[in-house]
């Protein structure tokens, strides 16, 4: 039994947790033994971290680019606050003030293809890695420096850490082109993995921290964006939206939930099922399954009507529905 349940939290857990495998839906994976209850008992602690510790999420975003070396250098003078910030380059070494700005700057300018002064593409990335307000900032600039150096060692790049707002925060600007030529060019698949590395190094240094996506964890919060803090014009207000019943990848992922939580309460080991009972719990919350109650109830007051949603085996009562 606990090696059915650990092999069905694999299945259903790294569809839930790590995006590029929702697209292989149909694979088991590839794991026997006691690869198999590593595997279950890490998905175990990220699924404690989401639905009881409410580990803090990071964040790691591409906040803009620089188009030729005026715009880098007067980026590079931003994060550094016009020299009065230490910066910190992909050496390690830590210098400040103006002239320190400057010959950063004739690096990057002639350090391989020469960068014009105004260019049609970005020669450069401003990436903003971010740990909510109470995380030791020291802490944040250690995990975003091991960060660098494993996901942008084959390029040029300058680190400032930022206290001034309530939440720690690491600026890093980063050369396009890559020593070996190469130019970087980040996607999706990047930043979610730039987050599980930013994560990872926080957790390294007893930080806790998280990675999961919003559609993993049934939020659909949405990040005030960097032209909005910037912009003197105030954003007009949205009005309030009622959550709709949920479809594709957020559909996939609260049933990935349910088996989750079905498995888990069928366990048994007394702290599984209570994993089970806080999932419940977390999920009950969840704007998409309280929007699948309305429905059902809906569909309950118009009985001559086919029912498009149906509860999951094990959740009539206190666990919440998923629409199959």
């Amino acid at each position: 039994m606990p090696s059915t349940i650990d092999g069905l939290l694999v299945q259903w857990g790294d569809r839930l947790f790590y995006p590029s495998n929702r697209s292989k839906a149909s694979r088991t994976p590839a794991l026997t033994g006691l690869a198999v209850r590593q595997r279950a008992q890490a998905l175990r602690q990220r699924i404690r971290a989401t639905v009881v510790r409410r580990a803090p999420q990071v964040m790691v975003k591409v906040t803009g680019g620089g188009r030729g070396m005026g715009a880098i250098a007067a980026h590079l003078r931003y994060i550094a606050k016009a020299g009065r910030l230490p910066i910190e380059d992909d050496r390690g070494a830590v210098r400040e003030g103006k002239e320190a700005l400057r010959a950063i700057a004739d690096q990057w300018r002639f350090g391989g293809t020469r960068i014009p002064e105004v260019s049609e593409r970005r020669e450069a990335f401003n990436i903003m890695l971010s740990m909510p307000t109470g995380t030791d900032a020291r802490v944040v600039q250690q995990a975003a420096s091991e960060f660098a150096k494993a996901e942008l060692a084959n390029h040029r790049y300058v680190m400032v850490l930022h206290t001034h707002q309530t939440n720690p925060h690491v600026h890093l600007s980063v050369r396009a082109e890559g020593r070996d030529g190469q130019r970087l060019n980040p996607r999706k698949e990047d930043l979610r993995r730039w987050r599980e590395t930013f994560a990872e190094r926080l957790r390294s240094w007893g930080i806790e921290a998280e990675a999961s996506s919003q559609v993993t964890r049934g939020t659909q919060h949405r990040n005030e964006r960097v032209w909005e803090r910037k912009t003197a014009r105030p954003r007009e207000p949205r009005a309030t939206k009622v959550e709709g019943l949920p479809t594709g990848i957020r559909k996939q992922a609260l049933r990935a939930w349910a088996e989750i939580m079905r498995a888990l309460a069928a366990s048994p080991e007394v702290s599984d099922r209570q994993l089970a009972q806080s999932i419940g719990h977390y999920l009950g919350r969840l704007p998409a399954v309280q929007a699948i109650r309305r429905e059902q109830a809906r569909q309950r007051e118009l009985p001559s009507m086919s029912r498009s949603v149906v509860m999951a085996p094990g959740m009539q009562r206190k666990g919440p529905a998923i629409e199959r």
